[in-house]
């Protein structure tokens, strides 16, 4: 790969992954847009190993805790915020694993039209844009119920559609679900970990059955780069995001949904 691909590719996967405007779109339609062949299997799974490489080392106290108090809620010792929180993560991971190995095809081939990520990007630009308008915004991540938990991992699992965005979708369940900003935006990342984890599993699996050559440079380049910028952006985010709210994130949506619409109806 050149460069400039990797440099570009992997800044777009690190900004874009925890921003509620879609990683997944920018990817697909970066080289279309430019004409540059495609990255291959090998480089996204490592600029998506570099973001969860990031919200690991930036969560890792919370990680901690809730790792342990989930352990002993197994063994015993009753529940605590913590480990509630980790019995969230995991059970709101259930519907998007089952959604992506029922319609991990259509995910892959029908579903990444152009067309579709501007219906995607414009439909839940304007759904963010009414949560966060008209949420409660008054409990944390901490304070989840299981309806809570359920809606939103509804919600993620309809992020496999390209344009949809896996963060803004979540983000706007829990803030429709009466979370803060922050409350919303926390879990949402957390949620993140499980999920890059099994998307990257399968890519791996899809790679190794190719058994195409590796381009180790360019992947361990891209892993960097994609691990630095995205800690960046989850901390600046988190930093800012009472400050600007979500608007912003609604007014790029718009705007990029109606250039595709432009260029591709």
């Amino acid at each position: 790969m050149a460069l400039t691909h990797i440099l570009a590719l992997a800044l777009l996967q690190g900004l874009t992954e925890f921003l509620p405007i879609s990683s997944s779109a920018h990817l697909i339609l970066l080289p279309r847009i430019v004409d540059w062949p495609d990255q291959g299997l090998g480089f996204d799974i490592a600029v998506h190993v570099g973001t969860l490489t990031a919200v690991v080392v930036y969560f890792r106290r919370e990680l901690g805790a809730m790792a342990r108090d989930w352990a002993g809620s197994l063994t015993g010792r009753g529940h605590t915020p913590d480990s509630r929180l980790a019995w969230a993560v995991l059970l709101g991971t259930i519907p998007v694993g089952l959604a992506g190995l029922a319609f991990k095809h259509a995910v892959e081939t029908t579903l990444r039209a152009p067309l579709v990520i501007a219906a995607a990007t414009v439909g839940f630009g304007l759904l963010l844009w009414w949560a966060d308008a008209f949420g409660r915004r008054v409990r944390s991540e901490h304070a989840l119920t299981w309806k809570d938990v359920a809606v939103v991992g509804v919600f993620q699992a309809l992020a496999l559609v390209p344009g949809t965005s896996r963060s803004g979708a979540t983000m706007t369940a829990g803030l429709l679900m009466g979370l803060t900003r922050a409350g919303a935006a926390r879990f949402s990342f957390l949620l993140s970990i499980p999920v890059i984890v099994l998307a990257g599993a399968l890519e791996a699996v899809d790679l190794d059955l190719q058994g195409a050559p590796v381009d180790w440079a360019a992947l361990g380049l891209g892993y960097a780069i994609s691990a630095v910028s995205a800690y960046l952006c989850i901390h600046y985010f988190l930093k800012l995001l009472e400050r600007m709210g979500m608007l912003p994130f609604v007014i790029y949506r718009l705007v990029l949904g109606a250039v595709l619409l432009a260029a591709f109806a």
